[in-house]
């Protein structure tokens, strides 16, 4: 495949991972890489990552470029078209996180919407075969229906981290619709896994319980999440984005939108007190904490946060239909890689 692909988020969670993917199984891309490497979380991690991936880099097929640089920054975004003229465009970069949505949302306008609106101007006076982008099963909102179908309405975002993601969707649509940019968005379900981010749940448990703080189990542990593992997600990408929605002209002439949205997510919601239950057990087992830690002394049962969902649920039968493909990997698989990781990471 010799193709020039850009990868926003690129020293990101599920960027730099994907980045891994595509330099370890392709040859002949030219891979340029986007991040601002801000600090919404701590950037000795992102630093980590993009090592990570200089690593792959040297021993791969591929060119690697990385640049540093804001998508919110039109001339930056610009520049990289023009100068790299990408086939393939996977936008993962975004501020992330339901909670911080609430206290920061200026943060949210700038990467989420116009971060993306200026992706898809530069879609639009460079064409691209593909435009791949980060939705969130946040969409869903306070959906009761489950699972979660691709087909339902995501009408009532409750927080603003979903309301940008639900408007991602609803430009890639008119875009797609106005200038034929053919576009599938990824609705993601709770993505974990080793180097992933500290404001996600087990990363932070994992933080707190070292440091002999609580832990806040919220709605009192009845909230159920379709945890999917990163590897899972990356694999989905991968084969979403070699396989962009057709281009048809439809009976008045025009272009019918070459869009698509799919869910990738387990499919299999797990309790937030099992999941937290079989955390406490891989952490013990790599050694992150000693055998005989009082875990029930550091559990606090509290309500429900503002901008939460009680449960995510993802119907994955489109992707399978579509891509052969359901994420496999179960929590503990998953989980046990993670706290391996975090040994040896942080030397614990």
């Amino acid at each position: 495949m010799n193709k020039t692909i850009l990868v926003t988020g690129s020293s990101g969670f599920i960027g730099s991972n994907l980045v891994k993917r595509l330099l370890s199984s392709e040859t002949g891309l030219d891979i340029i890489g986007l991040d601002n490497m801000n600090d919404y979380y701590d950037v000795s991690l992102k630093e980590y990552r993009t090592a990570e991936i200089e690593k792959f880099a040297s021993e791969s097929g591929c060119k690697w470029t990385n640049i540093v640089g804001d998508l919110a920054d039109r001339d930056t975004v610009n520049r990289i078209f023009t100068e790299h003229k990408p086939d393939i465009v996977i936008n993962l970069a975004a501020q992330a996180g339901v909670r911080y949505s609430i206290t920061n949302p200026d943060a949210y306008l700038n990467s989420n919407i116009i971060g993306f609106y200026n992706i898809l101007e530069a879609c639009r006076n460079n064409p691209v075969e593909h435009l791949v982008y980060a939705s969130s099963s946040s969409v869903y909102g306070g959906n009761k229906k489950v699972p979660f179908s691709t087909e339902d309405m995501v009408d009532n975002p409750v927080s603003l981290y979903a309301a940008t993601k639900k408007s991602n969707e609803l430009f890639a649509h008119a875009y797609s619709k106005l200038y034929n940019i053919p576009s599938t968005g990824l609705r993601f379900f709770t993505v974990y896994g080793p180097a992933g981010r500290p404001d996600m749940a087990y990363f932070g448990f994992t933080n707190k319980l070292i440091n002999n703080e609580t832990i806040k189990i919220f709605n009192y542990g009845n909230c159920k999440r379709d945890f999917t593992y990163v590897d899972d997600i990356v694999e989905g990408i991968y084969r979403v984005m070699k396989k962009a929605p057709e281009k048809k002209t439809g009976e008045d002439g025009l272009p019918i939108p070459p869009y698509a949205v799919y869910n990738i997510g387990g499919g299999r919601p797990e309790n937030l007190l099992d999941f937290v239950s079989i955390l406490q057990e891989e952490l013990v087992r790599a050694g992150v904490l000693p055998s005989d830690y009082d875990f029930e002394a550091h559990k606090e049962l509290v309500p429900m946060q503002a901008g939460d969902v009680p449960v995510t649920y993802a119907d994955t039968t489109a992707l399978e239909r579509d891509f052969g493909y359901r994420p496999k990997i179960d929590l503990r698989t998953g989980l046990r890689k993670f706290a391996e990781w975090y040994k040896e990471f942080y030397k614990v």
